[in-house]
């Protein structure tokens, strides 16, 4: 499963003209389900997410994780990160896990991550988002879980 994180000053998805997730300053969080994640990788990537250094402490170091700040958490299903863009000028799909994979794990991951943050917002699995942030430094961060073989 693939996390590719942001911090963010704030940030919003809408769908057609509805706001459908928003956050003031915390992490916007772009997620790619490959085919062979299950619930253990779901559950890994959370828990990175929520504990990953990214926010400066009184020293201005990134010391500090979401848990720690308390910021906002919005969460954004995308097929496209798990594309495979090694050759050629089109990339593939094939790595990316079939639709009702990805939105059962990204489901999952909404609803642990709602159990335990306080502020965790959610753009809409299988819609035609328009994703708006204000990317905070930049940091930019790319946080990938290895589905264990089976």
């Amino acid at each position: 499963m693939i996390g590719l994180l942001q911090r963010v000053s704030r940030a919003q998805v809408t769908v057609g003209e509805k706001t459908v997730g928003a956050i003031d300053a915390g992490l916007l969080v772009f997620l790619g389900v490959e085919k062979d994640d299950g619930e253990a990788e779901a559950t890994r990537l959370l828990e990175r997410l929520l504990g990953y250094r990214v926010f400066a402490d009184a020293d201005g170091k990134m010391n500090l994780s979401l848990r720690d700040t308390g910021g906002g958490l919005l969460l954004v299903p995308q097929f496209t990160l798990p594309a495979d863009t090694r050759k050629g000028m089109r990339p593939s799909f094939t790595p990316a896990a079939p639709p009702e994979q990805g939105r059962a794990l990204f489901d999952t991951v909404v609803a642990a991550a709602r159990d335990c943050h306080p502020r965790v917002a959610a753009g809409r699995f299988g819609a035609d988002m328009q994703v708006e942030l204000i990317n905070d430094g930049p940091v930019t961060f790319w946080l990938q879980t290895v589905a264990a073989a089976r």
